[in-house]
Formats: C-alpha cells, structure tokens, sequence
C-alpha cells in the first residue's frame, strides 16, 4: 500500500478594487473567510483598509485617486507569495512589466479601469476585480476570490449588488 502525501489547502485571497471610500456591507460579507485581502487601489480613506484588515490581512498599493498623508506609505506596486505562486499588485495595468513571467510573477492583480476581467497571457493569470465602489456608468459593482493551491492559481469575480 502506497502512503498518499497530503494535499495542502487551497489558500483563498479576496481581491477587491476602486473602493472610492465606500466599504459596502456586500464587500465585507464576500470576503469573509479570506485568508488574505489583496486591495488594488483607489482606496481613498485609511478607514476602507481598516475594516478589510479585521477580516484578513490586507495587501494594498495606492491608486491615481489615493492621496494625502495616510497614503503615502503605501506602495504603488505590492509583490506576495502565496504557496508557490507570486502575486504582483499594481492600481494600473499600463504599470505592469513587458514580461511579467520573467520575473516570477503567476497572477497580475490589477484595478483602475472598474472593468472586472480574468485573462490568461503568457502563462500569467490577469485579474482585475473590477469595482467595489460607487457605481461608474452601466459597469458591475464586483470583487473578486483568488484560489491558490501549490503553484496553480484559479480565478473568479462576482457581482455584489444586482
């Protein structure tokens, strides 16, 4: 008999983007259970990554919108690792790398343009949860759960609001 090796837990890392100073009650429920937050920007108030952080820990850069005091220490771009799999946060896609491969990286987290999208480029998975602020034209309000277990990495985003 062949002893199996167990596989290890899938981690589940929320994503959410464009918040505008707006923490909604949908937001916090979606990510509840996360083992981390990943916030790509446009945060607009300490108060936002304060909620987030009592749910998980929160990994978040500063967006175009992102001023003041309280965001000057935050990054423009974040690196995490999550199980084996290199996660790169920037607020702007236009701030990404040529080849993101090159440098490790698995997953893209991307915010800005509120437009949710999950895409595959070179072997790199692009997320941008779209936004979980104020509505901006006909666009969803969304968020986003990253699955990560070893070094595969799974997508998805999900309306908050009809």
């Amino acid at each position: 008999m062949t002893a199996r090796t167990p596989r290890s837990p899938a981690s589940r890392i929320g994503l959410i983007s464009d918040t505008h100073n707006l923490v909604r009650p949908e937001a916090l429920q979606y990510l509840a259970g996360c083992d981390a937050i990943v916030h790509a920007g446009d945060i607009c108030n300490q108060a936002v990554l304060e909620a987030l952080a009592r749910i998980a820990p929160v990994t978040a850069v500063r967006g175009n919108n992102d001023t003041g005091e309280w965001a000057a220490s935050l990054p423009l771009q974040a690196r995490l690792t999550v199980q084996q799999v290199t996660i790169l946060v920037v607020h702007d896609i236009a701030d990404v790398g040529a080849d993101p491969r090159s440098e490790g990286i698995g997953v893209v987290v991307t915010g800005h343009s509120h437009k949710p999208l999950i895409n595959e480029r070179d072997g790199v998975l692009f997320v941008n949860p779209g936004s979980a602020g104020p509505r901006r034209f006909k666009l969803p309000i969304s968020a986003g759960i990253l699955m990560v277990e070893g070094a595969r990495a799974s997508a998805r985003f999900d309306s908050l609001v009809p």
